[in-house]
């Protein structure tokens, strides 16, 4: 299989997970508009799941342009709640919206990923995990959010459970690297197969 890895995200968390997999990659941050592509999809109907996927393979061909002989790793992550789709909160005002939202209630992460080479996807795979939140009182939420800062904006979901977020939870059911919002097993799975990676 041709060329070397390059993973489109700016995430630093989806490159940690590859650098302590010991994948050779370099990372180059797509630039496309999400939430323009987001509107269109959520406009006609499609699940948090599609909207993932779509974004993940727009973001491996907006940088596959400049790496034509590069396999292209394009991922994202959606985070749902009945019909209610989220974004990365603007401020901590929505931060804290998020969290009420959150109390008591069982929510969806779906993490995307989608490999190209050239104008060809090669491969696309959705993970999802289901994570139910405690109720949490609005003394918690405040400290919580006075604790973590401006992280809580980092992320979709306005925590991080690598972090303090973990306190949020009182069950979680999938892979933590879905939550972490890189598929990994199936992924090196992939890679493997196309010998991208040692077998």
């Amino acid at each position: 299989m041709a060329g070397s890895l390059v993973l489109a995200s700016a995430s630093p968390f989806r490159r940690m997970l590859l650098e302590n997999a010991g994948i050779r990659f370099q990372a180059r941050a797509a630039n496309i508009d999400e939430r323009a592509i987001e509107r269109r999809m959520e406009s006609r109907g499609s699940s948090p799941e599609e909207v993932a996927l779509v974004l993940a393979e727009a973001k491996a061909r907006d940088v596959g342009a400049a790496f034509p002989g590069d396999i292209i790793i394009g991922s994202d992550q959606t985070m749902s709640l009945g019909a209610r789709v989220y974004h990365k909160p603007k401020d901590m005002d929505e931060a804290r919206d998020h969290l009420f939202s959150l109390s008591g209630q069982t929510h969806q992460l779906n993490s995307a990923v989608v490999l190209t080479l050239g104008n060809d996807v090669l491969w696309k795979h959705v993970s999802s995990a289901r994570m139910s939140v405690r109720v949490l009182s609005a003394k918690f939420i405040e400290g919580h959010l006075g604790r973590v800062g401006d992280k809580a904006l980092s992320s979709v979901g306005a925590y991080q459970l690598e972090g303090e977020g973990i306190q949020l939870f009182e069950k979680i059911e999938g892979d933590y690297f879905t939550i972490l919002g890189l598929p990994m097993l199936s992924l090196l799975a992939k890679l493997r197969d196309l010998r991208v990676i040692d077998a």
